[in-house]
């Protein structure tokens, strides 16, 4: 499965990613520890019951890193050369344990590399949603994306590969 090429990324494209994913508590705690952020506003119970929220918030950096992986699939999965940045990351509303998370992605421009002759940039905007339909998380990012033929080019240097893998590996046997 690949994602879209520079070509296929044209402004005004909107996308609506077909996975959803629910926030558990594992995730929330596993990703705190991993990250070491031990803000009690995120692991502890007891603590949030005093706060604006009366129970744990969601990492933001968890939420962040969700809408930004559950567009792989659908844009960039083998066809792009990397991310270049992102600017007016937002959290306006809240992320709890048992919420649902749907992001829709925007193209909202291109321009070819400068540098490079094998891609353009194309930048995004991504923004998730609750099982309420309010935003929670939105950003924009430019991401270094393969030019149709680049990816072409880089499948059939893959293929030649393996085959050439295989055929090796037959001569041994």
């Amino acid at each position: 499965m690949a994602g879209l090429c520079y070509e296929d990324l044209t402004p005004g494209l909107k996308i609506e990613h077909a996975i959803r994913r629910t926030c558990t508590e594992m995730d929330n705690m596993l990703f705190s520890a991993l990250t070491y952020n031990c803000a009690p506003l995120h692991i502890d119970h007891e603590y949030c019951k005093g706060t604006i929220f009366g129970k744990p918030l969601v990492n933001s950096m968890f939420l962040f890193a969700l809408v930004n992986g559950v567009i792989v699939i659908d844009t960039t999965i083998g066809t792009t050369l990397g991310n270049l940045g992102y600017e007016e990351v937002k959290f306006p509303n809240p992320v709890f344990q048992g919420d649902t998370i749907h992001v829709v992605s925007e193209v909202l421009d291109r321009r070819l590399s400068k540098k490079r002759t094998d891609s353009g940039i194309v930048f995004f905007r991504h923004v998730g949603y609750n099982q309420r339909d309010e935003i929670v998380c939105e950003c924009k990012r430019a991401g270094l994306m393969l030019t149709r033929a680049a990816y072409e080019e880089l499948m059939a240097k893959n293929k030649a590969a393996a085959e050439a893998s295989k055929a090796a590996a037959a001569a041994q046997a």
